[in-house]
């Protein structure tokens, strides 16, 4: 199966720092694909270079063939590709139903009106409380409201970056039904950042690791739970037999 989207030796730096180094990676259509990594590894960078908030210095991005790094973020938006950032940025003195529409800026089709009744149909909290700034939601609330404008824009692949952030594992397990259900009913292909790796591994089918700027693991979800390295460093599961080695040590398993 061809890659929807792919990424071919990227490097993108903040000013002088590389902030990720010859990273490639395989988004299939119709997929969950988590990239997994600790703070600074690269992983929010990555998001950034797609969506086109920055450009990258090498390497090439491409959307169904089409090479589309270098270009707008609200083109790249129009080619259907929606990042929901970390932190949500939410427009706090909208209502959420502004809020929502906002997602649909690039959309000129007579459909808009019932994508924000399946986006309530989800989201049944925001239906209630569409009239009210969005400033006032609760922080859970906020991250219904981001991943609801992104699914205004009818996207093909949704990005998300850190959506379990400061949420009550109660909150994380909706968060985390909500994409899996966009996966299966909406058929979005999904690129999700996250530090919480348990969420992450059992709702996606396939995965990154990245450290320092490079993707240092990839393999099939199932498989990357049962690496000795996922699950000392992500799942907080210690193997006593495995102590003084370097947490990178072995190879990828993943060809």
């Amino acid at each position: 199966m061809s890659a929807l989207l792919e990424l071919k030796n990227i490097e993108t730096y903040y000013g002088p720092v590389a902030g990720i180094r010859g990273v490639s990676l395989e988004i299939a259509q119709n997929q969950i694909v988590a990239l997994l990594g600790a703070n600074g590894a690269g992983k929010t960078t990555v998001l950034k270079t797609i969506s086109g908030a920055m450009w990258p210095q090498k390497g090439s991005v491409s959307l169904h063939g089409r090479q589309i790094h270098g270009s707008d973020p609200d083109v790249i938006a129009r080619l259907g590709i929606a990042h929901v950032p970390e932190g949500r940025e939410v427009f706090p003195f909208l209502s959420v139903a502004d809020n929502l529409k906002v997602g649909a800026f690039a959309r000129r089709d007579s459909r808009v009106a019932d994508d924000l009744e399946l986006v309530y149909d989800y989201f049944p909290v925001l239906r209630d409380k569409r009239k009210l700034e969005a400033g006032f939601l609760s922080g859970g609330q906020q991250q219904m409201l981001a991943i609801g404008r992104a699914m205004m824009l009818r996207p093909k692949i949704m990005l998300l970056d850190e959506p379990s952030l400061g949420l009550s594992p109660q909150l994380v397990a909706q968060i985390a039904a909500i994409i899996k259900r966009l996966n299966e009913e909406q058929q979005v292909t999904v690129l999700l950042v996250e530090q919480n790796a348990t969420m992450a591994l059992a709702i996606s089918h396939f995965g990154y690791v990245m450290e320092l700027g490079r993707v240092v693991m990839e393999d099939t979800t199932e498989r990357l739970r049962s690496s000795t390295d996922i699950k000392e460093f992500y799942l907080g599961i210690k193997d006593q037999g495995i102590r003084g080695r370097r947490r990178w040590k072995q190879r990828k398993t993943w060809r």
